[in-house]
């Protein structure tokens, strides 16, 4: 009788265990993690710093620092209504995609532009940008170009853009154009107009008019509708694997569902914060 009084202990004991340790299990949340590539040097769309705020977020492979900016707050946006914990990668711009379909990230929010040949290696969502997507060019406040209107007024300038962008590829559309060998970030660009290294730089409208608010040296030329660059592209999108339809789909959705006012909202505010920053 004790035999069979120990055995049916024993196996009392084990279900206890066996339920006690499934029910722990259960209580530990499966933790899904949208991995999303960012530049974080292309102000205000995404920025790194060091100090944590209510707004941005860890940079998975930067120990100590957050990212900000409006491509994050986008980023952050869809990334909650997918379910999943957002996890911020800071990669270099011309690594953006090779890192996407090596599978070290899920999506790129990088203020990317979906330009022929990169809809040919990733798959773009619609675009979130606030405004539909123009270039203009930034010159010195007092230099030759800052009344210039058109192309055409920019003819024999010498010009620069950031090297592996469309702000690059787009200069030999100027007249007689002299193309200044391209750097690898917009803050490189500025600051070779600021150094008298280029009379002006290509760049993305509402980043321009950024650094004109930033610094009294620098004016934003704006082209009037058919006077400016022909650029052969949708917008600002959000890039993914090729073969990720169902993620590509509820992205859409959700960004779709983000409204123009609130999209503006969300990049007056990133603009703010990088101006205090600065």
């Amino acid at each position: 009788m004790k035999k069979y009084f120990v055995l049916a202990l024993i196996a009392l004991c084990a279900a206890i265990y066996v339920h006690f340790f499934d029910t722990e299990e259960e209580k530990i949340p499966d933790v899904k993690v949208f991995r999303v590539g960012a530049e974080c040097d292309y102000v205000p769309n995404s920025w790194e710093e060091a100090t944590s705020t209510n707004f941005n977020v860890p940079i998975a492979n930067r120990t100590g620092n957050f990212a900000d900016g409006y491509d994050i707050q986008i980023a952050k946006i869809v990334a909650e209504k997918l379910g999943f914990v957002l996890e911020v990668h800071k990669i270099e711009w011309n690594d953006l995609l090779p890192s996407l379909n090596n599978g070290d990230i899920d999506a790129i929010f990088s203020s990317m532009l979906d330009t022929e040949d990169r809809r040919k290696v990733a798959a773009f969502s619609e675009p979130y940008e606030v405004n539909e997507t123009e270039y203009g060019i930034i010159v010195d406040s007092v230099g030759p170009f800052f009344a210039a209107a058109t192309l055409e007024d920019f003819t024999g300038a010498r010009i620069i853009g950031q090297g592996g962008t469309k702000l690059d590829e787009v200069i030999p559309q100027i007249p007689a154009v002299v193309h200044v060998a391209p750097l690898g970030s917009v803050k490189e660009v500025i600051d070779a107009v600021l150094e008298d290294k280029a009379d002006g730089a290509v760049i993305e409208t509402d980043t321009g008019h950024f650094y004109e608010l930033m610094n009294k040296n620098l004016t934003l030329i704006k082209f009037p509708a058919g006077k400016g660059f022909n650029l052969g592209f949708n917008g600002v999108c959000a890039a993914v694997r090729k073969n990720d339809k169902e993620l590509l789909t509820k992205m859409n959705k959700i960004i779709e569902e983000i409204p123009r006012s609130e999209r503006k909202k969300i990049m007056d505010e990133a603009t703010s914060r990088m101006m205090n920053l600065r």
